[in-house]
Order: C-alpha cells, then structure tokens, then sequence
C-alpha cells in the first residue's frame, strides 16, 4: 500500500496546475538557455541554416497554442458534463486527473509560454545570431512535441467523456484496488475479525474532529504511535468509512497521551469525498451507480447495465483465490504489529454492486437474466464465500423481479435462471 508521502506525491501528481507549471517552467527556461549557450555556436552556422527564421515560427506557435488551449479547456468541461449526466458524478474525478488530459494542456500551455518568452527576448535583442541558432533548435523541438502531442490529443478527444472509456477507467482503477487490498489484506497489520468480535470488550474509541470519508491511513504513523504509548491500535475506519462523532477511527484499550491522540488522529487524511486508491469498494459503487443511471427511466439503457453487470462479475471473480488471474496474497509478513486490521468483507462487495443494479432492473427480464447469470458465474468459482453469496443475492433478485414483472413467461426466463444459481451454489 503506499506510504503517506508516496499518497501525496501521487495526489499532488493528479492536479492540473502542478503539470501545466511544470511545462511553462521547463518552456520559459528553455527559451532562456539560449542566451547562455549562443558563445559555444560557431559564427558560420547561423548563415548555413537560416535561423532567421525562428521569429516567424515562434509567432505561429504563440498564437496557435492559446486558441487549441481554450478549444481544448472548451472540450474537456464539455466531456466532464456528459460523463456526469450519462454516468455517475463519482467518474468524473478520474476524467480530471486523467494524464493524458493534463499532459496535453500542459504541453499546449508550455509552448505558448515557451513562444511568448522567446519573442520578448529578441525584441529586446539579447539574442545574437548565434544564440537565434539555440533557439531556432529547440523550437523545432518544441514543434515536433506539439505535433505528436496533437496527433494523440486528437485521438484521444474523441473518446472523452463517452459511456464505453469511462467504464473502462472506473473498472481499471477499481480492479488495481482491489488487486492492492488482495495482496495486503491487512494493511500489513495484524489480522483481526470484522464487526465487534475483533476487538476486546470494553475497548475505548477514538474520534475525529472533522466529518469525511477515510481516503488514506499511514499505517506507519498509527504503528509509531502504538509503540510509543505501548498499546495496540484495532482499526475499525479503514479506507472509504465515513468517520464522524458516531464512527470512530480506532478503537485501544487504553487512552494514550494528548500527543499521541493527535498522531493517531493525524494518520487518517479525511475528505468530503472517496477516493479510489486505498477504497476498494467505491470503485465497485460506481460501477453499480452508472449501472443504476442507465436503468433510470431518463436514460433508459439496459445495454450499458448488461455491460455493467458483466464488467462487476469480472471484478468481484479477483477476490477470489480460485481466480487464475487472483493475486497471491503476500501478507505473512507483518509489519505493523501493533495495529489489528479488519479484512474487507466479500459480502460487502456484492452488496454494494448488485443490490442497486438488482432493485432497479427487477421490471427488465433482460437484466434480471444477467444479473443472475453472471451470479452463476461467480457461484462456480469453487469459494464457499462466493456460492453463500450468490445464492443470496440471487433470491433477493428474484423476489425483487416477482414483485415487479408482469408478464408470465419473463418470470420464468428469471425463475428459471436463478434455478441455475440455486444449483451451482449447492455443487
């Protein structure tokens, strides 16, 4: 899992304005490099390539970049608003911190910067012919990144936003989650059981002083702080709980000093809202939230729903040991032993993806077919824990179709499919 400052490096990592400054810095002290190069240039260059030539190119790239800048700003907010209307809100944070995205506007940002610089400097004439040869140079170099950068930008535009390369991203960032959790069960804590029965009776809680959702823990921190008070830390807030005045963070047996209270405190990063890194549960949420979206009677998209389902079942199958593409768990090694984690629960992940999808395509025979066809799949990965849960969420499903469709002969399509669920959860 990371590190508190690898989280950081990685959040700081995700904002546009750190890239975008990053590219101008790099432009303007491109563009001023030349001033300090132009002696090492022999005098004869200067008339065998022409650079003369560079305040026409430096002209063109200046204007060219601000307005491909705003059309692409134009672009992009016009994409955020149509992942968010066709998808689910929860999406859209990853179309903003999308690479490709910054790195484009960046680079178009950088440029016009890298052009403005230049022209000011050699209207000023601190340019001699030898250092116009630097920057004719390098402005062909800032051309060809333009254009490749163009070529990808242009590929990549017309896919923004869309309903397909949205639930893409969603099931790749939740499917490196989850993978994450599945090697590291425990944080690299002690184990512990889940609900009360994981901690000693009489176990005092500790609370925040802000209302959020838990987006990291430095483990680190909490097990420097158990140390030093001597206590062990049984964690019940892990990433993605709401911590409040009712939810406590942690649970010890006895209440440490202020100081270590603070630290203990100091090592959840609170937010409004979730995030994807350390939670694997939000990313299956918003899988069955754009699921929901398009079952509602505004979008009225079953397909995408279909879609859905079988994008979860392929999701939830990771968490299974039985899966060949599974990931070893690699947890024997503790390394945060006064700390007791709880495990995420495989009852919870189905809860969050098929009870939403189940109560709002209960009147779609086509969904209530997949859904229970894809719980089938997951009741034959030979895991107990997957067959219990199938087989509940398959009649939960099927209550919900028989209370809902009308029609006899879909009623049994859906009967008879949760039959086979029934079945393969009995083998």
């Amino acid at each position: 899992m990371f590190s508190r400052l690898q989280w950081l490096l990685l959040q700081l990592s995700r904002r546009l304005w750190v890239r975008a400054t990053a590219f101008s810095v790099l432009g303007v002290v491109t563009a001023l490099i030349a001033l300090l190069v132009e002696q090492y240039i022999p005098d004869e260059i200067p008339a065998k390539i022409g650079a003369d030539a560079v305040d026409s190119l430096l002209q063109i790239i200046a204007t060219s970049m601000l307005s491909v800048m705003i059309f692409s700003l134009s672009t992009i907010v016009s994409a955020y608003a149509s992942a968010t209307s066709n998808t689910t809100p929860r999406a859209t944070q990853l179309l903003i911190s999308d690479s490709t995205a910054q790195n484009a506007l960046a680079t178009f940002l950088g440029a016009f910067l890298f052009s403005l610089v230049g022209i000011i400097v050699l209207q000023t004439g601190l340019y001699g012919d030898n250092g116009r040869v630097i920057l004719y140079a390098v402005t062909l170099g800032v051309i060809v990144i333009i254009v490749l950068t163009l070529l990808r930008w242009t590929d990549y535009v017309l896919r923004l936003g869309r309903v397909g390369p949205t639930c893409d991203r969603v099931e790749t960032v939740a499917t490196n989650a989850l993978r994450r959790r599945r090697a590291s069960p425990y944080l690299g804590g002690q184990p512990r059981e889940a609900g009360e029965a994981g901690y000693p009776e009489g176990a005092i809680s500790i609370h925040t002083d802000s209302f959020g959702y838990v987006e990291h823990i430095d483990m680190q921190g909490l097990q420097n702080a158990a140390k030093e008070a001597e206590i062990d830390i049984y964690l019940i807030a892990l990433p993605g709980h709401f911590a409040g005045a009712a939810q406590p963070l942690v649970r010890v047996m006895r209440l440490p000093e202020e100081s270590c209270l603070n630290a203990i405190r100091n090592a959840f990063s609170i937010s409004a809202a979730r995030s994807f890194d350390q939670d694997p549960r939000f990313g299956v949420c918003v899988l069955s939230e754009i699921a929901s979206r398009a079952l509602s009677p505004a979008i009225n998209d079953p397909g995408t729903a279909i879609d859905i389902l079988s994008r979860g079942a392929r999701l939830l199958a990771l968490w299974s040991s039985n899966h060949p593409d599974a990931v070893e768990v690699d947890d024997q090694t503790i390394r945060y032993p006064n700390v007791h984690v709880p495990p995420v629960e495989l009852e919870e992940l189905f809860d969050d993806f098929f009870i939403p999808i189940a109560r709002d395509g209960a009147g779609l025979v086509e969904v209530g077919i997949h859904l229970q066809k894809m719980l089938q799949t997951l009741a034959c990965l030979g895991d107990t824990r997957y067959r219990k849960a199938a087989a509940r969420h398959s009649a939960q499903a099927l209550a919900r179709a028989e209370a809902v469709l009308s029609l006899t002969d879909d009623l049994v399509r859906v009967q008879q499919s949760a039959a086979r669920v029934a079945k393969a959860a009995e083998t």
